[in-house]
């Protein structure tokens, strides 16, 4: 039967039904080890059961009413996450193209409440990737994503990534603020070093623009940090967080200083959905688990542990993995082979794993991870690259 499904998605043909930590089964029952989190979602992996009792508590009692009212619980998150970070304010969105939407908008009304809204360009890097609504399909500046969309939405101007001369030059009297992820995600996993990140923040302060930070993946621990850019001690004006913040429920929050946020005053901007104590309830228990003692320190030991796995997996497969890339629990395998049969090969060993681009599969597992999930991850992933191995051993014969 044809799918009533709108077919924006190249699907593996696999569904599953459940889930338990790291682990997910299908609907035939096998277990699948899952290195890919929903894409750094399942920042505390399936059926966490703080996060189970938290949403099906709230569920039993109230779902929605609309930002027109207090919500204590978002009350509540918003003060753990300005406490917890560089932040005086937060605003909650749905996902993280909404954040970063909200944070792009905030950036422009700061200039304009000052007396220069002609100061509105954003500048960006190539391979950033920042959302699917037509802002930040323009912010993001992927052709592949533009393409058949209409005329670009104004407003972004696109410097190469590490190009320091190209980013001083396109600072001019419109630009209003750099926007930068400090690893790009869907790009292969590339990291921006610290040094660049303090720099860009020194770049800000000298032409009086603000320094925007997409944390939507790279964020709640992902790294080993709460946040990533807190490695380089860069602080940015204004951030996006979503994915892991939720750990599966649609949460997406922009962060900034209250002077960032001066112009954001009533009826400016606004969510029919964000905010809603569903969404609260998951994000409080979130940050019960990544704000414990010890949780993040865990991240980082996980994160070494599977570096070094992986090493020696390249090590016995320099034919087929050229790089490791990343930090913490958000790491990269550049290949000699294509990342999707590489993935797709992966699965057979029922190993979960994302594509990216520049010929990288990401991992991102939930980081609740054990030694003995990363002992088991590097076996597969051993096995995967033994296939291609073989490949080209035999091709070469």
């Amino acid at each position: 039967m044809t799918s009533a499904l709108l077919p924006t998605y190249a699907r593996a043909p696999i569904a599953f039904e459940r889930g338990e930590g790291a682990w997910l089964v299908a609907r035939g029952g096998e277990r699948y080890l899952d290195f890919g989190a929903g894409i750094a979602v399942n920042a505390l992996g399936h059926a966490h059961p703080h996060l189970v009792e938290a949403l099906t508590s709230q569920a039993q009692k109230l779902w929605h009413t609309s930002n027109l009212f207090e919500i204590p619980e978002g009350e509540r998150l918003g003060r753990r996450l300005v406490d917890a970070t560089f932040a005086d304010v937060a605003f909650f969105a749905n996902s993280g193209a909404e954040a970063n939407e909200a944070a792009i908008k905030m950036a422009r009304k700061y200039h304009a409440v000052a007396g220069h809204p002609e100061r509105f360009r954003i500048i960006t890097f190539e391979g950033a990737f920042h959302g699917r609504t037509l802002a930040t399909i323009a912010a993001g500046g992927q052709q592949k994503y533009i393409e058949g969309f209409g005329p670009k939405v104004d407003g972004f101007d696109q410097v190469p990534f590490g190009n320091h001369e190209a980013l001083r030059a396109a600072i001019g009297p419109e630009t209003a603020g750099i926007l930068i992820e400090p690893i790009q995600g869907e790009c292969g996993v590339r990291p921006v070093p610290p040094q660049c990140l303090r720099g860009l923040r020194a770049l800000c302060d000298e032409h009086g623009i603000l320094l925007i930070m997409d944390e939507v993946q790279t964020g709640v621990g992902r790294t080993g940090r709460l946040f990533a850019h807190e490695w380089s001690g860069a602080t940015p004006d204004i951030m996006s967080a979503a994915k892991g913040i939720g750990g599966g429920f649609p949460l997406g929050v922009c962060l900034a200083t209250a002077d960032a946020a001066r112009g954001m005053t009533a009826g400016t901007h606004g969510t029919t959905f964000g905010g809603n104590p569903l969404a609260m309830a998951v994000g409080n228990a979130v940050l019960d688990v990544v704000l414990a003692d010890g949780f993040l320190e865990h991240v980082s030991a996980m994160g070494i542990l599977l570096k070094q796995r992986l090493a020696a997996v390249q090590d016995r497969h320099p034919d087929v993995i050229a790089e490791i890339r990343g930090e913490g629990l958000m790491l990269g395998l550049k290949l000699h082979v294509r990342n999707a049969e590489f993935a797709a090969a992966a699965r057979e060993e029922h190993l979960l794993v994302i594509p990216a681009g520049d010929n990288v599969v990401r991992l991102l597992p939930p980081l609740i991870i054990t030694e003995a999930d990363v002992a088991e991850a590097a076996k597969r992933l051993d096995a995967t690259a033994g296939r291609f191995a073989a490949r080209l051993r035999g091709a070469a014969a």
